[in-house]
């Protein structure tokens, strides 16, 4: 049975979160926007970071029977976006992430609230 995208998003936040990525935001785009049901946006504190949270949400995604349709950005960028078909995951470094401003661009979609699903 296929993953809902509240769960796809779920899976996504929570091994974002095992990773330590900081400022996890989820917007509801299912009123704004076509092109996914949720967007995720968080920081890695570095480009490695960044890369490891990408794989540790793909891992963890394939594990639940899941499945990344695309990851856009190879390993040593400042900026990975990955299409989980119904949720999109924008991963950047401090700086690019404040230089691209997404959440301000997408102002109209609503907050979801994923505290539930990070750690203290």
């Amino acid at each position: 049975m296929a993953l809902s995208s509240k769960e796809i998003l779920e899976i996504a936040v929570r091994a974002a979160d095992e990773k330590r990525a900081e400022d996890i935001v989820a917007l509801d785009m299912q009123n704004v926007s076509l092109l996914a049901d949720y967007f995720v946006i968080a920081n890695g504190g570095s480009e490695r970071q960044v890369q490891a949270i990408v794989d540790n949400i793909e891992d963890k995604l394939e594990e639940a029977g899941g499945t990344v349709k695309s990851i856009e950005g190879k390993k040593g960028s400042k900026w990975i976006l990955m299409d989980l078909t119904d949720v999109v995951v924008h991963v950047f470094t401090p700086e690019e992430r404040a230089n691209y401003n997404l959440e301000q661009f997408w102002q109209d979609a609503p907050l979801v609230d994923v505290s539930g699903y990070v750690a203290e």
